[in-house]
């Protein structure tokens, strides 16, 4: 991984499609000190709670053939959802004057929805996307991987 200088009051954001740690800076560039700043969890619905199980299917135009239908993925539609509505908090934050520069670490399938999100003033306040998943891990140990 590069290293990354983490400035004072810089946003660390650690995120999948389920949990969200927002982390601030309060430390230095050599001396990381990552404060909790606001947690959010998306709860693990069931299946059966999210939609219908049975995929549908399509009668073609021509012929007596039927096909299946794709089944909706109900988990990876409620993970988007999550991640947008964390940009949106984030770019509220941004606009605010709450966040001045944010670090973004999240795995490429969670980087992808959200980089779909990102408004104007989002982007500018990027200065960096990390495609790792350290959403599990506790503070101290994603210090740890960004001090190198």
């Amino acid at each position: 991984m590069q290293k990354l200088k983490i400035r004072q009051g810089d946003w660390v954001v650690v995120c999948d499609g389920k949990k969200a740690l927002v982390l601030e800076n309060a430390g230095d560039e050599k001396f990381l000190n990552l404060k909790t700043r606001e947690v959010y969890e998306h709860p693990d619905s069931k299946t059966r709670e999210l939609g219908t199980d049975v995929p549908g299917r399509t009668f073609n135009s021509v012929g007596a053939g039927r096909s299946a239908i794709e089944p909706t993925d109900w988990h990876a539609q409620e993970e988007d959802k999550f991640l947008r509505k964390l940009a949106e908090r984030l770019d509220a934050a941004v606009n605010a004057g709450e966040a001045k520069t944010l670090i973004l670490i999240a795995p490429p399938r969670a980087l992808g929805v959200l980089r779909q999100t990102y408004s104007h003033g989002l982007r500018a306040a990027l200065r960096a996307e990390i495609d790792k998943d350290f959403v599990r891990l506790p503070v101290h140990e994603i210090e740890k991987h960004l001090a190198g």
